[in-house]
């Protein structure tokens, strides 16, 4: 069983290779973003340079891709070795990019492996100023579920200096992140 599981997802990565339907490609990222739900998949979708792809997603301009892109990180980036492989990868300005999707589902998924990512190490970046900013925006969100989750990452990530600094910047600046479309 175990193999036949290895084999299957190796049919779905090579099917996103060689279709050329959007709509495909669609339903299979939607699927290993399911998979990589699963840690017993873990491996294999790192054997499979699942990670690569999801990251490479990000930069789509069909938002369902990036959707699914973002929601299949966001379920790897628990574990451990995945986590230290999207960050050496580069991985967080492209997730940092999801925060001005329109798209509900991506942010949500963004903010969430943006938690997910911060280490002692990573902090720097996924507390960047610019993101603390768009948090404080966030938590204005009439989405209850955005402004709960922007909340919890402002208090649970952020220094209450942090929190400041951006709140005076924003106090001086127009431009920034819009929210997204409910």
């Amino acid at each position: 069983m175990e193999l036949g599981r290895l084999e299957y997802l190796q049919a779905l990565v090579t099917e996103f290779q060689v279709t050329d339907s959007s709509e495909a490609k669609e339903q299979v990222l939607a699927n290993l973003a399911n998979f990589a739900y699963d840690p017993k998949n873990y491996e294999y979708l790192r054997q499979l340079q699942v990670l690569d792809l999801f990251l490479d997603m990000l930069a789509e301009e069909n938002e369902t891709l990036v959707e699914f892109a973002i929601g299949g990180l966001c379920n790897l980036c628990l574990d451990k070795t995945n986590k230290d492989y999207i960050l050496e990868a580069n991985g967080v300005e492209p997730i940092i990019n999801c925060l001005s999707s329109s798209n509900e589902e991506t942010v949500m998924s963004a903010v969430t492996t943006l938690m997910y990512l911060t280490t002692p190490q990573s902090r720097q970046q996924t507390t960047a100023l610019p993101v603390v900013e768009c948090m404080l925006r966030f938590s204005l969100s009439a989405s209850r579920r955005l402004s709960n989750l922007a909340t919890v990452f402002l208090e649970d990530y952020c220094t209450p200096l942090q929190v400041e600094e951006a709140r005076n910047l924003s106090k001086h600046t127009a431009v920034g992140i819009p929210l997204p479309k409910d």
